[in-house]
């Protein structure tokens, strides 16, 4: 960058709100680390322990009077590389960096393994809600835990994804379609969730290159991808079919996780009195190693697309 930055103008409503407080936090950030933290000798007169604007923009590479006036909250522009140059001049840890780039308004990729990492303490609440499935999805719907009841339920569901993610799965492998009873109806509905979170990904190259993918492999995927549908999570009624125990008939709710905002804990809770009990079988059917029931089941070779 050689201390020259680009000073495109923005003007937008959030960006008015959001300036203010983005040069509040670079200044609280910059105050905070001493010369000595970067290597640096204090040097004389030096009226506050932090460091001065101009240190702050040669040590990122940019410009100084750009750097001023990003600190004051003008409207302009700041890429998502230069945006890292100054989180890491100012030691921000993951948390301040992302608030970084939301202030911003830049599209920023948190690290792989901070994307999909479970902590045992999450893990062990939807352990806990066995015999209801359970399942954390990322906005990509790829999944980063699930319970056991889950795995019940789709046990039958191929994985030839790496990570193992939903929507490559239904898109590409016809026959994992054959849980879901009403396919031509979930699977818009999930492509139109996942572009709602793709507005706040845009440009990102994990989800680029995951959109690209798929519609490539999928033509179904990239039909209903150009519709331009988006729809939030949130609670939907569906129903499964099982290979052993017939028809579940279930409704999913979508709960956040502090701390993992691009994550929900997906629960399936069973519709009807014979839902449950198909659910308690496959879960006493795993702790109990009790056999199928005789003459329950269903077909094994159904059409992808019945309703």
């Amino acid at each position: 960058m050689g201390g020259v930055t680009t000073m495109t103008v923005q003007h937008t409503a959030s960006g008015s709100r959001r300036r203010p407080e983005l040069a509040a936090f670079l200044r609280s950030r910059r105050a905070r680390v001493t010369p000595a933290d970067v290597g640096m000798a204090p040097g004389l007169r030096r009226r506050t322990p932090g460091l001065r604007r101009e240190e702050v923009a040669t040590l990122s590479g940019v410009g100084v009077t750009w750097y001023t006036w990003l600190e004051q909250g003008r409207p302009i522009n700041a890429s998502a590389q230069v945006l890292d140059a100054i989180a890491r001049t100012l030691r921000l840890d993951r948390t301040e960096r992302e608030h970084l780039y939301h202030l911003a308004e830049v599209p920023h990729d948190p690290a792989p393994e901070t994307e999909r990492a479970v902590g045992p303490e999450v893990q062990g609440i939807i352990d806990a809600l066995d015999p209801l499935p359970a399942v954390i999805y990322n906005g990509r719907y790829d999944i980063l835990a699930t319970n056991a009841a889950y795995i019940d339920l789709f046990e039958e569901t191929p994985r030839p994804s790496d990570p193992w993610n939903v929507l490559w799965v239904l898109f590409t492998v016809p026959a994992a379609r054959c849980p879901l009873v009403f396919p031509q109806r979930e699977l818009p509905m999930m492509v139109a969730t996942l572009r709602a979170s793709y507005g706040r990904h845009v440009g990102e190259p994990v989800w680029e290159s995951f959109i690209r993918r798929l519609a490539h492999a999928s033509p179904y995927f990239a039909e209903l991808w150009e519709r331009g549908d988006v729809a939030p999570s949130g609670a939907r009624t569906k129903t499964f079919r099982h290979e052993e125990v017939g028809e579940i008939r279930m409704t999913s709710v979508s709960l956040s996780i502090i701390g993992m905002p691009e994550c929900r804990i997906v629960v399936y809770t069973p519709d009807d009195e014979e839902s449950r009990e198909r659910t308690a079988f496959l879960r006493a059917r795993r702790t109990e190693k009790i056999p199928p029931p005789a003459g329950d089941g269903i077909r094994t070779s159904v059409p992808l697309t019945s309703d």
